[in-house]
Formats: C-alpha cells, structure tokens, sequence
C-alpha cells in the first residue's frame, strides 16, 4: 500500500484496522451476552410515510454479492465489476459495493470524507460509478451503498470537514457535531486547546478514536445523513444501504434514517452475538415496525467452526451461547427474514499482512452450498465468486428453483462429524435436501423415489423433489473460463426414466443420447446450446435449453514475449507484464526459504523499471539483482506498490510473468 496516502493523522494504521475495529469487541465470536436494552431515542424524530420502509422484504428470494474484499482496488474497479453484469445477470439480485466517495486518498472506503460532491474514488470515476449502477438495473441487479456514518474523517485538522453544496443547499459539519467523549476524552482535550467547542453529548453507542464519531443528537448531523441518504438513492441510484459499525450509534438513528430516506433494503454490520444483533434489529424499530435487517454474524462463525473441526455436527450447534438467527434452534424465527447470511467477509477473511479474525480456512464450497440452502438472505464473498463463480452459479439456481426464501425452514436430515444433511421447506413443502461432508453416505439412505441429486461437488450435494417432473442441467445459461462439466437429471418419480440431450440446438428425440440421471458432459471453450428433455416411456417432454459461451482461462492464455526483453550473460533477473488497473510503479519482492531477502528486506522491496508495453497495451517492467550473488531467489513477488499482488510464484531467472504467474522464459 502507498504509505503517502495515509500519512495524516497515521491513516495507514487506520485504514488497515478499521474493519476490525468497528465490531467494538476484541473477541467478535464470543461476545458477552447482554439483556435486552431500550434504545435511546433520536430528537426530533421524523415521522414516516405511508410507505414507511420495513427493513428488509418478506420472504425475499434473492441472493446478495459482497463485491469487494480488503485491498481488492483491481478487482473491484467500477469498469472490471459492469463487465461482468451480464455475468451476474441471473444469479445475484444484489451487488453490494465499497464505500463510493473520494477519501482524499487510497483507500477502502471506510475513513469517509466527501458525501456529495466527489466521487472519483480508489475504484473509478463518479461517471463510472453511475454508469456500473446504471447498467446493474438493466439486468435487473439493484446495488448497496456501504454508509459509513458513524464517524468521518478530516480535512487538515481534527474537526474540519468538508464544505459541500449539493441542489443548492450546503452542508458542512462543524466542531459541535463531534461528540463530546470523542477519542475517550483525547478530541476535546485538543479542541480546548485550539479555541473549538465540541457537541454537549456523549456518544450514544461504542466509540472508537481512529476517526471524529459523530453526534447523531445533531439536529444539523441529522440533516446531513438524511440528504446524503437520499442523494445514495435519488441521484445516484442505489437501492440501499449497508451500514458499516452501528454499535458506534444508537439504532433509533438508524430507525429514523430509513423511514426517511425510504430504501428497498437495508442491512446493519452488527458484529456480536445473537441477542445483541436480535435488539438492534429492534432497536430500529420506528412506528412499530423493523427499518433494517443485519448480518448473521453468528452463522458465519458456526460455519467457519464445522469446517475447520472437520466436524459437522458442529452446524447444530450454538457458537459459544449463541444461536444463528436463522438457527431452528433459535426461537426467534420471524427474524429469519431480517438475517443476511454469510460465510466470508472483509472484516473476518485472511488478509495479505496476515491479519484475520476468524476466517474460513477450508472447504469454501461445502461451507457456500449450506448457505444456499438455508433461510436468511445469502451474501456471497467476492474472492469465492471470483475462484468458484460455475459452482455457484449452480447453487443459486438450485436454491431459487426450490423456491427458498428468507423465511424458509429447515430440519436436520442425518448429522454425523463425518457428513450432515438438511431439509429445507418453503411454505411447509419440502423443497431441498442438502448433503455435506461424505456425500456417498447420504445416497445410501435417501430415498430415489422422492429426491433426485441435481448438482455436487467437494463435499456437497443438492437433491431436489420428484414431484418437479422435470429434465434439468446444473449449470446455468451463460459465459464461463475453462472446461465446464454439466450433469444432466431426471427429475422424477418414474422408474426408469433418462434423459435424452442435444448440444446442436436441435430437439432431443427418444434417439438423442439417451443417458441416465446423473450423467455429466464435459464441455471445453466455445459455445453450445445444449437441449435437455426427460425421456419416459418413449416419449420425450420438459425439454430445457441451455446456452454457453465457454472461454479460456486467463491463465491459459498463450502470451507473447515482447522481443525487448533481453537477459544479459549472467544476468539475475525476471519481467513481469502488469495488469491494466496498477497505476503505482511495481515493486518486487524476491527470497529464498531460509529468509534471505534480495529485495532490500523491507516490504514491498525494490521497484522495477519500466522497459515497454505489451502488444495488449500492458505495461512490462523488469527487475535484476545487483548483489553478489552466492544463490538465486527461489520465490518472487510482484506488486503495485505494495498491494495488490501476485500470490507466491516459483523464480525462474528470466521469467516473464503476469498476474496469473509464469508465462514463459526470456531466451527460450
């Protein structure tokens, strides 16, 4: 990471640690129960309208993507994420989105600084934000705002923010819109000594001293959040809201925020145990009636536990005194509709520097399958789309052609540590049975008559009723990289039935392929339309169509040397073509495994020098060692300027690499 960029009040430290922080607890999965509060209310509150929002929909059926993880500035580009809508297109309903506004520098989004007048942030322009929103609502995908309105960053000094006019009125926070306990004491201490005055209120919820915590008492913080709320979704266009650290505030505020602004969805960053995220959701209660949902950080925690005890019984279990708010077990089950599940986030995965707090250490596919398959509202993680985006691609469809909802149900099957099932039910109809862990000793006792496997993978499977009557194929339409598998099923209760298929377009006939349920076709790069119909007493019905665009893999992609590339005799170095978003100069990282360094020692290492562009346009740059040399590196990193960068790559001495790793070597 560029160190200039969080020079000011050590903003490098912050902008590291916020997301850990902002849970308010050292130990977010063993958080200390609390008996139910009553929320402070907000002065002055609003009134809502007719059409006052209810937090969250009733038995939503859609499926959320977190599209950022931490540091993800190449990937999360707003030009990279609207190439991929009609990607997305389908399967994800949501896109929730990094904080959008410029934080006059570098950064993930969460030391806010401009609200309404500029948006050229770390991930585009303000013209490619609109643009990307624009876009998603074509494919019919609404977008998250991340609004972080627990605390805000500065200007110059700690209690100057910006001056912003937007429609004609301006809006800027002063001195007094700080609260008076701010940093524990430490923000007033200065303000006394410089001539401020601060707000007369303490902080209505935890504080946190990285930046100003703002007093939401403010009848002029009021004002502010509620246009900036509504410029989120009037002018720019989004549908809603998350809202990062509302521990920081009181959730009356929250309440009152929403039933003015009106957003289709809203979601709270409640990072604690059951009870307490149950009280918050009600905390924003406003007339009677719940403004948001919130995170199942519970859930989270009791998947990550399962697998990483490769035991899965532990997902019938509470984690440390707390039961998922989608748990059976938890006797709360109208919340369910207010839970937004997940199995990753930014705050929890393992970081580049090492960081984490409770990540998912294994079996990512297993551990996104059981979140398909349960109540709650799914947030996918943008790393496992990235890596496994065919497997759950096949997981959400199967999900949203049972019909499971947030409100769904579901009852345990078989629960062993070595395999675990579950059914789930919409509606009080049984509509999915999920198998994890070893897979094969579900198929011993499910019975065929009613179930038919529709999909697997590593330690997952899905089964959907016979009473579908249906042919099926468990990839969906749409483009894919790499050799693509789809299994074909026979969804009935007829002994003896196949399913016949084409890949030409034409019609399956009885003649067509007949195969049985469960057959798998491997398709490589190129497009197809597959036909798929099931295949009963001769006669052949339900015919399904499927279309794919089946590309390579990037790292697949031959790449060509550029013929400026030369190693001089003796020579100790290596080039590497630099993906279209690194601006920064690349930097190289190179070592052996006993720790010597030959990059200086201090990380990022040295920089490399820019010798030309690729034939696609990509910068190359080259770095040589100029020590005396007893031993080559044996590893070798790349970077832009720190982050983001390449995973650990094998050195080989004149190795041409790109983001995916060695394409080849200079000379050969």
């Amino acid at each position: 990471m560029n160190k200039k960029v969080f020079s000011l009040f050590t903003m490098l430290f912050v902008c590291l640690t916020l997301a850990f922080v902002s849970c308010g607890d050292d130990d977010p999965i063993t958080p200390t129960p609390e008996e139910p509060t009553t929320p402070e209310e907000p002065t002055t509150p609003e009134e809502p309208s007719q059409t006052a929002a209810v937090g969250w929909p009733a038995a939503y059926n859609g499926v959320m993507l977190q599209a950022f993880y931490w540091d993800s500035f190449d990937e999360t580009q707003w030009t990279v994420l609207e190439s991929q809508a009609d990607e997305m297109a389908g399967t994800f309903d949501l896109v929730w989105l990094p904080q959008s506004g410029n934080c006059g520098g570098k950064s993930m989004g969460y030391d806010d600084l401009y609200w309404f007048n500029n948006y050229n942030s770390s991930f585009g322009t303000e013209a490619q934000l609109r643009s990307l929103i624009s876009t998603y609502k074509e494919k019919g995908i609404k977008t998250i705002a991340d609004v972080v309105i627990n605390h805000r960053r500065n200007l110059s000094n700690w209690v100057d923010f910006p001056k912003e006019t937007y429609q004609g009125i301006t809006y800027e926070m002063t001195s007094t819109d700080i609260v008076k306990n701010d940093d524990d004491g430490a923000t007033l201490k200065w303000a006394n000594s410089n001539g401020f005055q601060l707000s007369s209120n303490n902080d209505t919820g935890e504080g946190w001293g990285g930046m100003r915590d703002l007093d939401h008492k403010s009848e002029n913080v009021q004002n502010i959040v509620k246009a900036y709320l509504k410029f989120l979704l009037d002018d720019l266009g989004y549908a809603g809201f998350r809202y990062d650290m509302v521990k920081g505030y009181s959730p009356s505020y929250t309440g009152m925020y929403n039933a003015y602004s009106q957003p289709e969805f809203s979601v709270g960053e409640c990072w604690d145990g059951t009870n307490t995220i149950r009280n918050w959701i009600d905390g924003t209660k406003v007339n009677g009636k719940i403004q948001s949902a919130a995170f199942d950080f519970q859930f989270k925690y009791v998947v990550r536990n399962a697998t990483k005890g490769n035991n899965w019984t532990n997902l019938d279990f509470q984690n440390d005194g707390n039961w998922p708010l989608v748990s059976k077990n938890y006797n709360q089950g109208s919340y369910r509709r207010y839970a937004v599940t997940f199995v990753e986030n930014h705050d929890t995965q393992l970081r580049n520097d090492g960081s984490s707090n409770g990540p998912l250490e294994r079996d990512t596919l297993a551990a996104n399958a059981y979140l398909m398959a349960m109540p709650g509202t799914p947030c996918v993680f943008l790393p496992h789309w990235l890596d496994y985006a065919a497997q759950i691609k096949t997981m959400v469809a199967a999900r949203k052609l049972a019909g499971i909802n947030s409100e769904s149900s579901y009852n345990v099957f078989r629960s062993n540590a070595k395999y675990y099932a579950i059914i789930t039910s919409t509606n009080n109809e049984e509509r999915m049975l999920t198998a994890l862990g070893d897979v094969k000793k579900i198929d011993e006792v499910v019975d065929a008559k009613q179930w038919c496997k529709v999909t697997q993978g590593y330690h997952y499977a899905y089964y959907l009723p016979t009473t579908m009557d249906m042919a099926y194929a468990d990839l969906p339409s749409g483009t894919y990289k790499g050799t693509q598998q789809v299994m074909l099923s026979a969804i009935t209760a007829t002994e003896g039935a196949q399913v016949v298929y084409t890949t030409d377009g034409s019609e399956p006939t009885a003649t067509s392929n007949p195969v049985p349920s469960g057959y798998t076709l491997t398709f490589t790069p190129g497009t197809v339309t597959l036909k798929v119909g099931l295949l009963v007493d001769g006669q052949v019905k339900k015919v399904i169509t499927r279309n794919y665009t089946i590309n390579m893999r990037e790292e697949d992609i031959p790449v060509e040397i550029p013929s400026f590339c030369t190693v001089s005799e003796g020579e100790t170095c290596a080039f590497f073509e630099s993906p279209a978003g690194w601006t920064e100069t690349v930097m190289c990282w190179a070592w052996i495994d006993n720790g010597s360094n030959f990059t200086g020692g201090s990380w990022p290492g040295e920089a490399c020098t820019l010798i030309g562009s690729a034939a696609n346009g990509n910068k190359v740059w080259k770095w040589t060692y100029s020590g005396n040399l007893t031993t080559r590196p044996a590893k070798i990193i790349f970077s832009n300027n720190g982050s983001p960068k390449t995973d650990n790559l094998d050195f080989k001495n004149g190795g041409y690499y790109n983001k995916t790793g060695l394409k080849g070597i200079v000379g050969e």
